[in-house]
């Protein structure tokens, strides 16, 4: 192999915080430092919350993947819970035609299969428990049975309970997810069932095996004394557990450096044979009833038990301050401020925040499949202390900042609402989305507060529209009466303060009735506009003009003399013949005009000067009524 080149490898995975991945995920990363390749994980948490519209938001992670960038993949398919995503994903890797590597799937010939021997390890636990410790009722926690490895041992359970001449009772198989909730809920659904209380729980992982041990306790019964419960992977939470869990050891360090170590020399030309095999071990142990044969070191345990509640008490302090923080952020700008005092606690060389760049748009209807569709912008890249940002790149270019050379290792989680992909972060040569639990709060904590802003913006903005429509008269564009009432008043009582002169002019159009009557309420509605855009032009630049009612518009103006009322309505009239000559309508548009000037004083008031206006309007009206003529 050219030792100059750097190999890319892409990694699907689902759950990274569980051991099962983290110890897989350790054995890549291992094989890496040693190589020049370039890892990129592409992580979900979906099947975690029990929200399907969650799901898809965390599954559209995968959507982003450009398989032309990589040089190969591996596929860590059974930790996700959606066949639909599986099988995605899958297509997307035969269609590109890069080797890839599967873990416990034969179903796909075409791809490299690391197998651990799920089946010989757990018919050894499951005889284990007829015929040394005399079950004769065993009840079944599975995985889903879309995935290899839980129809492997499920069908290794129907096999023995066979074998020994034991009924399988249907009733007493709970399938669940893999995850660790699922023992919980299985041993609560037992006994909803009224069913007897078995002999043995069997459970297709320790995550599940143990929630199942401290949900039996809640209901009285003690492991192993009243029942059995084993589970399978040997993690270390099974191993210091107490009872101590009967398991299933497997080399899952081993299986993450094979899968590279085939990889390489698929791309070296020396492709191995399509599947290999490792072996299982089982471990019996307190849970079952045996004495361990592991020799634990205690003060070893109790040192590192009390430094993970240590590191995890931190965690949650600092996980709350971050939480809080974001709530009080309300633009787009708080949000990354406090996104980016938060990222020292990351412990990795980069952090890219990789949006959307129309995330801040409104949305209805959300089609996850299409979430990277659309250019994508990184307005926050922390890169060894410092930060900067990327205004546009090409969602299929996946990194904002190329990385150079290799052993880069990188984790690509979703930021999203429900169902709505706003982007994603990338987590650049750092482990906490691995040993952290609270990876998966950070990034929802993200994609909330992204909401919340959004949310907030366009809040404000129908806020916005909503005042404009309070105070502005949608056909003529200038203030209604709301609108003058509000501007003016202020206005007003500055000048009672300085004993100024201030005039409200009234003006009434001449003949609306006729032009509605005679022409329609389009050409009524027409030569109001056209008799505000005359008002505007004619009245001066710090007027407030409003339109008062349906054909009543109001001036107001400040430090004003007898000349400006004058002055105003010979402009007036002026635009209004200017107006008639350009449109040549069948009528004229003409108006009547009454103002008054006064010192505004505490014994004057606004409404009473609008009165005056109107009555000295009413008062012209009147004079020339019988003088006007129209059409």
């Amino acid at each position: 192999m050219d030792n100059e080149r750097t190999i890319n490898i892409a990694v699907m995975v689902a759950g990274i915080d569980e051991e099962y991945q983290s110890n897989i995920i350790n054995g890549i990363n291992s094989f890496t430092k040693n190589h020049n390749i370039n890892i990129s994980y592409f992580a979900a948490f979906g099947g975690m919350i029990g929200s399907a519209l969650y799901d898809a938001g965390e599954y559209s992670i995968y959507n982003l993947i450009d398989y032309d960038f990589f040089d190969a993949a591996i596929l860590m398919t059974n930790t996700i819970c959606s066949p639909e995503t599986k099988e995605k994903i899958i297509k997307g890797v035969k269609d590109s035609d890069i080797p890839a590597v599967i873990f416990d799937c034969a179903d796909y010939p075409e791809i490299f299969n690391v197998s651990i021997d799920n089946t010989h390890a757990m018919k050894e636990i499951i005889n284990h428990a007829i015929k040394v410790h005399g079950a004769k009722t065993l009840n079944y926690i599975s995985g889903p049975m879309s995935n290899p490895e839980a129809r492997d041992r499920l069908n290794a359970f129907r096999d023995v309970m066979a074998e020994n001449n034991l009924e399988v009772d249907e009733e007493r198989i709970y399938y669940g997810e893999f995850r660790s909730y699922d023992g919980k809920a299985a041993i609560e659904h037992f006994m909803s069932t009224g069913q007897s209380v078995p002999d043995a729980y069997i459970c297709a992982n320790d995550a599940m095996a143990l929630t199942a041990v401290s949900a039996l306790e809640k209901y009285g019964y003690s492991v192993p004394e009243d029942v059995i419960v084993t589970g399978f992977d040997y993690t270390f939470s099974a191993r210091n557990f107490s009872p101590a869990l009967t398991s299933v050891k497997r080399p899952l360090e081993e299986v993450g450096s094979k899968a590279c170590e085939i990889i390489l020399d698929i791309i070296n030309g020396n492709p191995p044979k399509n599947t290999i095999h490792l072996g299982a071990s089982p471990v019996f142990s307190e849970s079952c009833g045996c004495n361990s044969c592991e020799d634990n070191d205690i003060k070893a345990y109790k040192k590192r038990t009390y430094k993970k509640i240590e590191k995890d008490n931190e965690n949650v302090r600092i996980i709350n301050m971050f939480t809080a923080k974001l709530a009080d952020a309300e633009t787009p700008d708080d949000n990354f401020e406090v996104i980016r005092d938060f990222l020292p606690n990351l412990e990795c060389e980069r952090f890219s925040l990789c949006l959307v760049s129309d995330w801040l748009e409104s949305f209805t209807d959300s089609d996850p499949e299409f979430a990277f569709s659309a250019g994508m912008t990184a307005p926050l890249i922390w890169d060894k202390g410092k930060t900067y940002s990327v205004d546009y790149f090409l969602a299929n270019e996946m990194y904002p900042v190329e990385l150079k050379g290799g052993g880069n290792i990188s984790f690509f989680m979703p930021i999203h609402f429900r169902e709505r992909s706003f982007g994603y972060y990338i987590i650049t040569n750092g482990n906490f989305g691995m040993y952290s639990l609270f990876n998966h709060t950070f990034s929802m904590n993200i994609g909330n507060s992204l909401e919340n802003v959004r949310k907030l913006i366009h809040i404000k903005k129908a806020m916005d529209e909503l005042n404009r429509l309070y105070v502005i008269d949608p056909l003529c564009g200038i203030y209604n009466r709301n609108g003058f009432i509000n501007i003016v008043d202020t206005s007003f009582n500055e000048c009672v303060k300085s004993n100024s002169k201030v005039m409200i002019t009234f003006v009434d159009m001449d003949g609306l009735k006729f032009i509605n009557d005679n022409y329609g309420h389009n050409e009524g509605d027409f030569a109001i506009k056209k008799l505000a855009e005359a008002i505007t032009e004619s009245a001066r630049p710090d007027s407030v003009c409003a339109r008062f009612g349906g054909d009543e518009f109001v001036i107001f103006n400040k430090n004003v003399t007898e000349k400006d009322a004058e002055a105003f309505a010979r402009k007036l009239n002026r635009k209004l013949d200017t107006k008639n000559e350009i449109f040549k309508k069948p009528y004229k548009i003409s108006a009547s005009v009454g103002s008054i000037i006064s010192v505004a004083s505490e014994n004057t008031t606004l409404n009473s000067l609008i009165q005056q206006a109107d009555d000295a309007m009413y008062e012209i009206k009147k004079k020339r009524k019988n003088s006007r003529s129209f059409g």
